[in-house]
Formats: structure tokens, C-alpha cells, sequence
């Protein structure tokens, strides 16, 4: 892990959990983790009720876009966060994994995708957290 970790968040379309969870990991972490986030099939555009769940808090994601999962983006992360993607992310030797089970936002209201922002707003909270050690260690 470099002095500045890297964590890639993959989902099926890069329209919802991925892309909260990347928006989530840039806002809290100020910028001192890089941020990734692709999907497996990719759709056209951000979920809507996304996109207005995350204005809510104050996080704008309306320039995000979709995009394609490559292996050479996983392969340059240190982290990686796979929600609902099954097979399709590759595996390399070294690179931590964690699947994280949430709900899929596609086709729900805000009212829907609220409880599933604030869940992925709790594990980026821990997954920060369990980053730091490492990049402290790293500094001494």
C-alpha cells in the first residue's frame, strides 16, 4: 500500500451503491485515499433517486458517469469493495477484498435509497478507519 491507499468500488451498473460509496470515501477521507468505483455492465447514467439521496447530504454526484470494470483498475487498488457483482470483478494475489451486501437502489425512490446511503455511509466510516493504521505506520 502507497502512502495514499486506493479503494475501488465495484457494482453490476456503477449507478448507485458504487458510486455513493465513492462519492461517501472522497468526502470523508478529504481527499487523502484515492477513490475508484466501476461496474461489471455498466448502465447509461446515475440512478436519479441516487443522485437526489446524496444531495441530501450535501454531496453532488450529478458529473459522475458510469464506468466499465478493467482489470488494470483493480489490479492498481489496494482496496477493493464488491457489492452484487458476483464473478465478474478479478481476483489478484495482495489486494484486499470485501463484499459488501446491500440492498439495490435501481428502480426505488429516495425514500428507498435513503437507508442504504446512511448503511454505506457507516462502512466507509469503518473502512477509513481501518485504513488509517496503515497509512500511520507508513508515515513513522
Amino acid at each position: 500500500m502507497t502512502d495514499r491507499p486506493s479503494v475501488m468500488f465495484v457494482c453490476v451498473h456503477n449507478a448507485g451503491r458504487s458510486q455513493m460509496a465513492a462519492a461517501w470515501l472522497s468526502h470523508l477521507s478529504g481527499g487523502s485515499i484515492e477513490v475508484r468505483s466501476a461496474g461489471s455492465a455498466p448502465a447509461d447514467r446515475i440512478n436519479p433517486s441516487v443522485v437526489a439521496a446524496m444531495a441530501e447530504v450535501g454531496i453532488d454526484i450529478t458529473a459522475e458517469q458510469p464506468k466499465a470494470l478493467s482489470a488494470e483498475a483493480v489490479r492498481a487498488s489496494d482496496v477493493v469493495v464488491t457489492m452484487g457483482c458476483g464473478d465478474a470483478c478479478p481476483i489478484f494475489p495482495g489486494k484486499r477484498y470485501e463484499d459488501w451486501v446491500l440492498e439495490d437502489p435501481a428502480g426505488r425512490s429516495v425514500a428507498a435509497v435513503r437507508p442504504v446511503r446512511d448503511e454505506i455511509r457507516r462502512r466507509i466510516e469503518g473502512l477509513i478507519a481501518s485504513l488509517q493504521p496503515a497509512r500511520a505506520q507508513l508515515e513513522e
